[in-house]
């Protein structure tokens, strides 16, 4: 007599913030895969609910405390529920998690969650250590499974610069840079499971210096380059990058690989030199645009986003215009800013705040500034012939939503089309943060 499989049990899992938390939050999927769980979007279905955090934004800590009361019903109807927080809230508050809401099981670090499977085991418990072995290394292998036609990659974590308004080194810890072999395999891997984009995620990514085959330091372009011939890869990007880190073979792919595509995120975070200092950022205005000359050179079609912080401790009204010069002056396709948010334990917590009305009205003329800029972007596309990734059917019948070369949105009546396919699209419409176009001939 055979006895009949086991039902599976479901995770849930809310990811908070970046893009490298996507990715920790598919590993720790297929960590958890391995103990027979599978993914539900269905929280109140939920055997364990696990919310992977993010601590860079203002009342990160406040938000998962909000999120943990409203798990309160659920966990009291069913205490068999396991209730886990991962990611940088968990490394940053440890055990105070637990003492303010004894609902929480498991509290787990970024750099420990391929332990997370024996703390499920074991009923709980807190891990956030900085481990010494690698946790890639002890992930267990992901199924072969099709994934999305996009995907990410982990390749550096953690960050030295320790910049005063960040708690980046604090959470993740010093720089580590993965080896080129892992990656080169997990990369194979990613693209015989369907993936044609892959996207390689460092809180410094650039800044990446990993062992080589041959037991020498490699720098990011030479690995960008050695990515690119996997064959059945169509396109790679990277992301989150530091001015100072942008070394001449990084710029040179740029100019000469085909399938890293025309878009960098280079955060420059304030146009005054005297911000910049106070930030810790080590590059000035002046080395950020010679940085900027010099790559457009180099791939004149490239499409530059990037970071600000306004209202840093100590930005004046000249400070603030000076960010709006550069601004004018780099032309971006679109930037991400915000209001300064003060980080427990950073040098700049401590600091006088500017007042939150003067901070609200720079962030406004800002996001103005940047918005104007974001839509021109968008209207010189159209007309253009783009190359444009399926990633999804739209909401209508026959379209298609992928995304350009340039990482915006497109939609696409593609009736006879499907995820995965890699088509040219004539782009013939702008909305406000999406394109639309029909397919080239």
């Amino acid at each position: 007599m055979t006895t009949p499989p086991s039902t599976p049990k479901k995770l849930f899992i809310k990811t908070y913030g970046c893009q490298m938390n996507v990715y920790d939050s598919q590993r720790m999927a297929e960590a958890m895969g391995s103990e027979g769980y599978v993914l539900t979007e269905n929280q109140a279905e939920a055997d364990m609910v696990l919310l992977n955090t993010c601590h860079i934004r203002e009342k990160a800590a406040e938000k998962l405390y909000s999120d943990l009361g409203r798990l309160k019903p659920l966990k009291a109807e069913r205490p068999d529920l396991k209730i886990g927080v991962a990611g940088c809230v968990a490394q940053a508050e440890g055990a105070e998690i637990q003492r303010r809401m004894p609902l929480v099981d498991l509290v787990v670090g970024p750099q420990a969650y391929h332990r997370l499977p024996a703390m499920v085991r074991k009923g709980g418990g807190i891990d956030t250590e900085f481990p010494a072995e690698d946790k890639f290394e002890h992930l267990p292998k992901p199924a072969a499974t099709r994934r999305a036609p996009a995907a990410f990659l982990t390749v550096q974590e953690g960050c030295d610069k320790f910049c005063a308004f960040c708690v980046v080194p604090y959470t993740r810890g010093a720089e580590v840079s993965r080896p080129v072999a892992r990656i080169l395999a997990e990369a194979r891997d990613l693209v015989g499971r369907g993936v044609r984009e892959i996207t390689l995620l460092g809180q410094n990514v650039n800044g990446w210096h990993g062992e080589g085959p041959e037991g020498r330091e490699w720098g990011f372009g030479r690995l960008i380059r050695a990515i690119a011939e996997i064959d059945g890869l169509d396109r790679i990007r990277y992301t989150t990058s530091h001015p100072n880190d942008m070394a001449d073979d990084l710029i040179a792919a740029h100019r000469d690989e085909p399938k890293l595509m025309p878009y960098l995120h280079l955060p420059v975070q304030s146009g005054s030199d005297r911000i910049l200092k106070a930030m810790n950022r080590k590059h000035t205005v002046e080395t950020y645009l010679r940085l900027i000359e010099r790559i457009r050179e180099a791939r004149p079609d490239i499409m530059l986003t990037s970071d600000f912080i306004v209202g840093f401790p100590g930005e004046t009204d000249d400070d603030h215009r000076a960010t709006l010069d550069l601004v004018a002056r780099v032309n971006f396709g679109t930037a991400f800013s915000f209001k300064y948010s003060p980080r427990p334990g950073t040098p700049a917590y401590e600091r006088p705040e500017v007042e939150s009305d003067i901070a609200d009205a720079r962030l406004q003329e800002l996001q103005a500034l940047l918005t104007s800029q974001q839509k021109a972007a968008q209207q010189s596309m159209v007309g253009r012939e783009l190359g444009v990734l399926f990633e999804k059917p739209g909401r209508n019948p026959g379209q298609m939503v992928g995304k350009s070369d340039y990482l915006h949105a497109v939609f696409v009546e593609a009736p006879q089309a499907r995820v995965g396919d890699l088509v040219r699209v004539r782009i013939t419409h702008s909305a406000p943060n999406s394109l639309a176009g029909e397919l080239a001939a």
